[in-house]
């Protein structure tokens, strides 16, 4: 199969990169900063088992476990499937080097954070965080970067520069934000993840990075792509988004569309309103992830980047555990 970009000659490419990466000063302040206060914390913490965060696939058999409703039915024995009248699949040998994408939704509505920092700011901090992790292990990295539509297509390389060239593609969305500080309707994640699916050939682990405030209809391209694909959802939130504080009158405006309107937070009653349907939003969202066979991190604008990077590796290594647990129990 043909790549869809065109593939410039190596050394061409690698001055350009530094070109890149010499004018982007802002990225390279970013990811020094990032390599010494979260980086380093990581690689004692997570004692190198990076593959917790980014499993391969692999020609060589190692284990069986129990069929799941988001995994390929390509994998599926039907030998031991017969057997046992349980649908089983192949789990094979992981391959240390293969391609990571990171879906990146960067509407207006990231750029909200009623503390230090702001969703845009998290976003930038993760994917810089796991880039540089992935790469240092021979791992590809690429990006799609959403604003109002889909405004760049960062192809899959290894390597510090790469690193640099994709925050600096954030940057640069940053930028167009502040120039337009409104944008004519809602995100349409749909868009995005049809996108990721039709731009990426070979099957590989997405990170979906976004606040996920869309317009509806995102479900199912979801599901399509985890039909290809180990899809992960990093979702962003701010802790105002669930629940807002006694402030009295304040404005309120709609980061997307501009709309904006005056409501009285003292009142206890539209406290209580307001929070109940956050709630029912939260649980809602989590049930599509579910549904769909998404492991999902949620990164808070208050949250610790390391410590939550680790709860996920954690999450992700004691699931993985639980399946080969009960695969050996059931076979003996």
């Amino acid at each position: 199969m043909k790549s869809w970009w065109r593939k410039a000659p190596a050394a061409a490419n690698d001055e350009r990169l530094a070109a890149e990466a010499a004018v982007a000063g802002g990225a390279e302040r970013a990811l020094r900063r990032l390599e010494w206060t979260v980086i380093r914390r990581l690689d004692g913490l997570l004692q190198g088992d990076y593959r917790t965060l980014m499993r391969g696939a692999g020609l060589d058999l190692a284990d069986l476990r129990e069929y799941q409703h988001h995994d390929d039915v390509r994998h599926i024995d039907w030998n031991v499937t017969a057997r046992l009248q349980t649908p089983y699949v192949r789990v094979f040998t992981e391959d240390r080097e293969m391609a990571a994408w990171f879906v990146l939704d960067l509407s207006r509505s990231v750029d909200f954070g009623s503390g230090l920092k702001a969703k845009r700011e998290i976003s930038a901090g993760f994917v810089g965080v796991l880039a540089r992790l992935l790469t240092r292990h021979g791992n590809r990295v690429g990006a799609l970067v959403y604003g109002k539509d889909l405004e760049a297509v960062i192809p899959p390389r290894s390597g510090r520069r790469h690193v640099l060239h994709l925050l600096h593609a954030m940057e640069k969305r940053a930028e167009k934000a502040e120039a337009a500080p409104t944008q004519k309707g809602m995100t349409r994640l749909d868009d995005l993840l049809k996108s990721a699916a039709n731009l990426m050939p070979r099957r590989s682990t997405v990170f979906v990075v976004s606040d996920f405030l869309s317009e509806p209809g995102w479900e199912r391209p979801l599901g399509q792509l985890v039909q290809r694909h180990e899809v992960i959802a990093v979702r962003l939130f701010d802790p105002l988004e669930l629940e807002l504080p006694d402030l009295g009158l304040v404005p309120l405006r709609d980061a997307e569309t501009g709309e904006q309107l005056w409501v009285d937070t003292h009142d206890s009653g539209f406290r209580k309103r307001f929070a109940k349907l956050a709630a029912e939003r939260e649980s809602t969202l989590r049930a599509s992830l579910a549904k769909a066979g998404v492991d999902a991190l949620e990164l808070s604008t208050s949250d610790d980047l390391v410590e939550a990077i680790v709860r996920f590796a954690d999450l992700r290594k004691r699931r993985t555990r639980i399946g080969s647990a009960g695969v050996k129990a059931v076979a003996a």
